[in-house]
């Protein structure tokens, strides 16, 4: 009897830690990618949103730092920038592939975290969350930062992927970091559980557009790096598909109905696995 009571625990120690394993591998294989763009700006990509870095003699900021497992990658990338320890962290949005090294930075790096009141809001109601994840410093409508040499303008765009998105145009560079107000090449994800909407999120996209340029350097919330004419696609695709669905949607089909007959194939190459076709017509039909 004690035998097989300690071969049972043996085996449930096994499992546990072979479960465990594809959790912490999800990100073991990670690599940060840097991009040198204008002025002090790069681009860092892993895994999550884009990382926005603004690297000179103030120092470093950067714009989301992606998932808590991923920190000590990104301090190691910026390190190679001019330091591992950000002064500022400028959150564009709430969700955790943007906001997941928040509390490491602040707690290892005394990071200074930025950004819309909603995100402290919304990250706050989260038991997950302490304190040295949340921003402390908010605003409404924006705020300007001058570091590095360069003027950062950060704007609040209301109710548009969420109710506390904010976007960052470098000035002098002319580079413009949208947050999740833009996915590139990919149909975008809309929380409509937390104060996004499709109406916001197009309004959102069409009032950037107004703001920049054909010289303009875009840094997406997740994709490739972008111009304005990518940008001016992803408008396209954003109306086009939500007339489609409109058009059912008053021929009174149902959601269901919606989703069997599909959007046309020239959508086909939007589609990406964390949102298909399916989920788009759906976020496009209840937004």
């Amino acid at each position: 009897m004690f035998k097989s009571s300690i071969s049972y625990l043996i085996g449930a120690i096994a499992l546990s830690a072979s479960m465990a394993v594809p959790a912490q591998s999800r990100f073991d294989d990670v690599t940060m990618k840097n991009t040198a763009l204008a002025g002090s700006v790069h681009m860092l990509q892993g895994q999550g949103g884009n990382i926005g870095v603004s690297a000179g003699e103030d120092g470093i900021l950067i714009i989301d730092d992606q998932f808590e497992p991923l920190a000590e990658k990104i301090a190691a990338a910026l390190g190679k920038l001019g330091s591992d320890a950000p002064k500022f962290i400028i959150n564009t949005h709430f969700h955790g592939d943007h906001t997941g090294s928040n509390g490491w930075f602040h707690e290892n790096k005394d990071s200074t975290i930025l950004a819309h009141e909603n995100v402290r809001v919304r990250l706050l109601s989260n038991d997950k969350n302490n304190e040295t994840a949340l921003p402390v410093i908010t605003y409404q409508e924006g705020v300007n930062l001058h570091f590095n040499g360069e003027t950062l303008h950060v704007w609040h765009l209301s109710n548009g992927h969420t109710d506390g998105d904010s976007v960052v145009w470098f000035e002098e560079p002319n580079v413009l970091h949208t947050g999740d107000l833009f996915f590139n090449e990919r149909f975008p994800f809309i929380d409509l559980q937390s104060g996004g909407s499709v109406a916001g999120y197009i309004s959102a996209v069409k009032s950037l557009l107004k703001k920049i340029d054909s010289d303009t350097t875009i840094i997406p919330g997740h994709g490739p790096l972008a111009t304005k004419a990518d940008y001016e696609a992803f408008l396209s695709m954003l109306e086009e598909t939500r007339d489609i669905v409109d058009s059912h949607k008053q021929n009174g089909m149902s959601v269901e109905e919606v989703v069997k007959e599909g959007l046309t194939d020239k959508f086909n190459s939007w589609s990406w696995g964390f949102i298909n076709e399916e989920k788009w017509i759906r976020t496009l039909y209840n937004g």
